[in-house]
């Protein structure tokens, strides 16, 4: 079995508020955790340090973390993750830097004045591991990194464990003339036992914001549609959006994927644990 928790599933900024308590505020982070394998944390939002006070495995840490990019959403939860912060503790953090390489880029921002701590003052062993277009494995699983479209160098994830394919595709720009899904996409969405993608815009808002990086609840299911990937995960919701407008363009993107290869769409939340085997549905828990 291979559960795959959302701890963060919000874009831009953390918001937590009454009007988003269902699905939560934190910024993107989720976990792949597998018996008797070392776990993989996609993206290092403020979700982060959730991920980290849930875990109950005894002794230091070691896990991969799987960046897509660097914008503040994606990394400011590292200084924050307890586990790191113990002897014998080791992180893998994996990614890209269009302007250097991805341990400068971390070095720059978790430094004084912006931030008390440097990565090397963490107690833990923090190793920063620059990929692109690749492959590669930890442990029984198998990680294929491609690129993006976004705004600035950006990875998507395919995860293959134990029978079970993962993608992770948080942010993605949606062709604003209505061209072709790229190909580097579809490839790590296709046949996915779940596809964690993207969804922060309606319509209107798309319309407003067509060069900002992000795409629309129908783009995501188009995504997914085409690559024939199982279950879809609508990911990295506005900061505006409230439970209720979430609870809304879930409905619609259920619309969307009637007649597709999705058998299930969900909305990504904060707390959940969804449950993969091969050839089995999947069951959703609260944490």
């Amino acid at each position: 079995m291979v559960n795959v928790t959302f701890w963060g599933v919000r874009g831009s900024t953390p918001c937590p508020c009454e009007a988003n308590k269902r699905y939560g505020g934190n910024t993107a982070c989720v976990s792949v955790e597998a018996a008797g394998q070392d776990p993989i944390v996609f993206d290092l939002g403020t979700g982060l340090r959730f991920f980290g006070e849930n875990l109950t495995a005894p002794g230091p840490f070691h896990g991969l973390a799987l960046v897509t990019h660097l914008h503040w959403d994606h990394i400011q939860g590292l200084p924050f993750f307890v586990p790191i912060n113990q002897p014998g503790s080791r992180l893998t953090v994996c990614g890209r830097n269009d302007e250097g390489s991805l341990q400068e880029a971390f070095e720059e921002f978790m430094r004084p004045p912006y931030f008390p701590v440097r990565p090397s003052d963490l107690r833990g062993e923090i190793t920063f591991r620059d990929v692109e277009s690749t492959s590669f494995d930890w442990g029984r699983a198998n990680v294929a990194v491609r690129d993006v479209p976004h705004t600035g160098a950006t990875n998507g994830y395919r995860v293959e464990l134990d029978g079970v394919v993962i993608a992770y595709v948080s942010d993605h720009q949606q062709p604003a003339d209505g061209g072709p899904i790229a190909a580097s996409v579809l490839e790590l969405c296709e046949g996915a036992d779940l596809v964690i993608h993207d969804a922060q815009y309606e319509p209107h808002e798309f319309a407003m914001k067509s060069d900002w990086g992000h795409c629309t609840v129908e783009f995501a299911v188009e995504v997914a549609a085409q690559a024939g990937a199982k279950r879809l995960a609508l990911f990295h919701h506005d900061p505006s959006h409230g439970d209720a407008t979430i609870d809304r363009l879930l409905a619609e993107a259920r619309a969307f994927a009637e007649g597709t290869s999705l058998v299930e769409v969900m909305a990504a939340a904060e707390g959940t644990t969804v449950s993969l085997s091969p050839a089995s549905a999947p069951t959703p828990v609260t944490a």
